[in-house]
């Protein structure tokens, strides 16, 4: 295969936590790696997938110095002082340049979510550890947040 048929190289990420800021560096990562031309794939599991409900996008707590609220209400202000986008605007930008978002099927099964309780807007696929492994395998860059 001569380089004009090289395939992109991908990323994938895993995002275990539903922290706001994790969910912002999975996001920004990945919207990066695609403007690169790399394919990514962001595998949301346990309190990740927690982003995914209806509803769910921006309510993750920060994952350090959160004090009952108080700062990510600081952190936001912040963000917002320095236009850094929402997360539905990051979702979105992902999305459009090509991300892939899989929800993890065995997660929904411990958490009680069904395919209604998710945003089908955002979920490209659903998928278990083999979803996930196969995405892995084909990457050069994998990341666990």
């Amino acid at each position: 295969m001569d380089q004009s048929e090289k395939k992109p190289e991908r990323v994938t990420i895993v995002l275990h936590s539903g922290d706001m800021d994790k969910v912002y560096s999975a996001l920004i990562i990945g919207s990066g790696a695609l403007a690169m031309g790399m394919e990514v794939s962001i595998y949301f599991t346990f309190w990740g997938l927690q982003r995914l409900q209806k509803g769910g996008l921006e309510k993750g707590p920060l994952s350090k110095m959160h004090m009952l609220g108080l700062g990510k209400w600081m952190i936001k202000r912040r963000m917002k002082k320095a236009n850094v986008a929402s997360l539905e605007r990051l979702m979105r930008d992902f999305k459009e340049l090509g991300g892939k978002i899989i929800a993890c099927e065995m997660t929904m099964e411990i958490m009680g979510f069904t395919w209604h309780d998710l945003r089908e807007d955002l979920i490209d696929s659903y998928g278990a550890v083999g979803t996930y492994i196969r995405e892995a395998r084909e990457s050069a860059i994998t990341l666990f947040i």
